[in-house]
């Protein structure tokens, strides 16, 4: 039998670990800032008729000034989707370099010496800043299973300002924090990118490792980092009020839309500006390539308000 010392002492030990939990959980709690009745944003693109109401010389400018750097993020297992973005969707960005967990012989790519996605971001993006925030006004983050319509994002962030901290892209709510998920890619101004690599250096605020009791995600980490220095998470939408960034291939979304509204498959399915489709191999990247860049319908033209012209010197489709 247990003593009543023995129980005692057993019951303290319990009672202390206990405590010790609940100030432990409390301080991941306070770790975030108040809940803002209003941080769930949603950002639309321009309609058609806002852009021709736009001066021709306007319209030049803005095309000319919208500057996208593309930070690609890959491990070695990767290879065969590295290989695809390499040669599909990533020449449309007016620069893109792929960072890696290791160094790989097969492709050039900036080696960031680790496996952990959080740690891969962090340093990707000081990086990047470091060499080309004189260069670059927006920078997009985006994993190899995605496929990018960078002229879309490009019209989307038409007239948005760089100097402003947008964070955009597929926003998930999980309790008080809005993040945006990463399959679908992630938008950084470049004043957004300024506040992140700011509190990039407070431990308190945005430690380089996980949770205490559990691992975070990656995008849930940087949507905490980015929250104490006021940039929230805002859901881009079209001016229908459909997403733009999906977290899902083509194929998986027209399914889902049959079994929604079988008499709508197309309109339910996808917006006419998407800018992103996740979960790809590398035969839907080239397939995509294929519809949206190559396939062309003579005799019909779509007069577009406005042309995204591809890098200078590149081989764009």
């Amino acid at each position: 039998m247990i003593s009543e010392g023995g129980l005692f002492l057993r019951g303290m030990l319990i009672g202390c670990a206990f405590c010790i939990l609940v100030i432990l959980l409390g301080h991941i709690k306070l770790s975030h800032e108040p809940s803002d009745p209003h941080e769930h944003h949603h950002i639309q693109a321009p309609n058609k008729e806002e852009v021709l109401k736009l001066m021709g010389m306007e319209k030049m400018e803005l095309s000319q000034s919208m500057r996208v750097y593309c930070i690609i993020l890959v491990r070695p297992k990767d290879l065969s989707l590295w290989s695809a973005v390499r040669t599909t969707w990533s020449k449309h960005c007016d620069k893109a370099d792929f960072y890696s967990s290791e160094h790989v012989k097969a492709f050039d790519s900036i080696a960031l010496n680790t496996n952990d996605m959080w740690v891969m971001i962090r340093k990707a993006i000081q990086m990047a800043y470091e060499k080309h925030k004189d260069e670059y006004n927006w920078f997009f983050i985006n994993q190899p299973s995605t496929f990018a319509i960078i002229e879309n994002l490009k019209y989307l962030l038409l007239k948005k300002d760089p100097s402003e901290p947008f964070y955009i892209g597929h926003t998930v709510k999980e309790g008080d924090l809005d993040y945006v998920d990463i399959a679908g890619g992630v938008v950084l101004s470049l004043e957004s990118v300024n506040r992140f690599i700011d509190v990039m250096n407070k431990p308190d605020k945005c430690p380089e490792t996980g949770g205490i009791l559990w691992k975070i995600s990656e995008d849930k980490h940087l949507a905490m980092c980015l929250k104490h220095k006021g940039v929230l998470a805002e859901n881009a939408e079209d001016s229908e009020g459909k997403n733009i960034f999906n977290t899902k291939s083509v194929g998986t979304l027209i399914k889902d839309a049959m079994a929604s509204d079988p008499q709508k498959v197309v309109e339910g399915c996808c917006s006419d500006i998407a800018i992103t489709f996740s979960g790809l191999s590398p035969n839907n990247m080239q397939v995509m390539m294929y519809g949206v860049y190559r396939l062309r319908v003579y005799g019909h033209s779509f007069n577009d308000a406005l042309v995204f012209l591809p890098p200078v010197n590149s081989d764009n489709d």
